[in-house]
């Protein structure tokens, strides 16, 4: 078994060195990619601009993304993988022959272990929600022309180009392997198939949602503390990354299991308290709400303030103080987008049309 292991993870060395020699020039473009396919730009970009064009595809991207990153990271917990960056510094497969030299990047000393890929996860889970999505609107059921056919196919054609993009740069800055990608890719999808058959997330209880959220950190904080009772460090892969990452402010606490944890279980019970707020009653589910100009507005506002909202920085000194907060402002996010920015949104163009009367 390790033998046909070290065997796949050269053949993933020798494509991360394939990529980095002959595709220098395209490094900005695959560090580009790999920051646009982290899960925040999902919550803070893409979330805000569908739940107010379509409600519903808005709230299944937060489902989709926050449960198959749960699921990604207890498959990580189970199947140990490692990554390019510090298994090339530490195997014994090379013997007395040098290494192979691969490059490191700001974005490659991730700490959770490898396998599935997150990002490529997150990014097919998440395009996989809005392609279906928006050919279930154009199409519906009727009977496919042309042109509708031409709108698939562009559509599918588009989804796996991001894929691929996501996946080669991945593999380019060494935070992934060919085959920890592509199992990313196969299980974001699953994902994303499997909630088109769950309608109840769209009517889902603030009790719902809370006792989702208890639920998920309930089992992942549980089978930590288990497997650690055992004698398992199920961090042992945050070690790895502080030793081999070159560069130590590379390696980041945002990155580490219980903070991406938190983040996504953050956005959940945001959303659930959104949902089932007096706000988002008055603003959303009113007559207001079904107008176009209300809703492009509450998309710029979301994206304005998500943007500057973002930019504030937690204090990483304090782990612990640091997953409290990144919860704390997780939630705020779906807060602010779904409930209090569409009811103020709604109050000040009351007040306008209340002056021209």
């Amino acid at each position: 078994m390790e033998a046909g292991m070290n065997v796949l993870h050269d053949m993933g060395i020798q494509a991360t060195r394939y990529l980095q020699e002959n595709y220098q020039g395209s490094q900005d473009w695959f560090l580009f990619i790999s920051f646009a396919a982290d899960l925040r730009n999902t919550f803070f970009i893409l979330f805000p601009i569908w739940f107010h064009l379509c409600e519903a595809v808005g709230v299944k991207l937060i489902w989709v993304a926050v449960i198959g990153d749960w699921l990604n990271l207890v498959c990580k917990w189970i199947l140990f993988g490692q990554r390019p960056y510090w298994w090339v510094r530490e195997t014994g497969y090379y013997g007395n022959a040098s290494s192979p030299a691969i490059q490191q990047f700001p974005l490659t000393c991730e700490t959770g272990p490898g396998s599935p890929s997150g990002h490529a996860m997150g990014s097919a889970g998440v395009y996989y929600v809005m392609v279906t999505a928006v050919l279930s609107v154009a199409l519906g059921k009727k009977q496919l022309m042309i042109k509708d056919q031409f709108l698939r196919t562009a559509l599918w054609a588009g989804f796996w180009a991001v894929q691929v993009c996501v996946c080669l740069s991945r593999v380019f800055i060494a935070a992934h392997f060919p085959h920890q990608v592509i199992a990313g890719v196969i299980s974001g999808m699953a994902v994303a198939e499997a909630f088109r058959h769950i309608p109840s997330i769209y009517h889902a209880s603030l009790r719902r949602y809370l006792g989702t959220t208890l639920f998920l950190f309930s089992f992942a904080l549980g089978f930590y503390l288990l497997l650690k009772a055992l004698g398992v460090d199920l961090l042992w892969s945050v070690e790895k990354a502080k030793r081999w990452c070159e560069r130590p402010e590379w390696v980041r606490i945002e990155t580490t299991p219980f903070a991406g944890l938190l983040r996504n279980l953050g956005i959940l019970f945001g959303l659930g308290l959104a949902l089932n707020s007096q706000m988002y009653l008055e603003s959303c589910k009113g007559k207001m709400g079904q107008q176009l100009p209300f809703r492009l507005s509450c998309i710029a506002a979301s994206l304005l303030v998500l943007h500057l909202f973002d930019s504030f920085d937690l204090p990483t000194d304090r782990e612990l103080l640091f997953y409290v907060l990144s919860f704390c402002k997780s939630a705020a996010v779906p807060v602010a987008a779904a409930g209090l920015i569409p009811y103020c949104v709604a109050r000040l163009i009351r007040r306008q049309e209340e002056k021209v009367l």
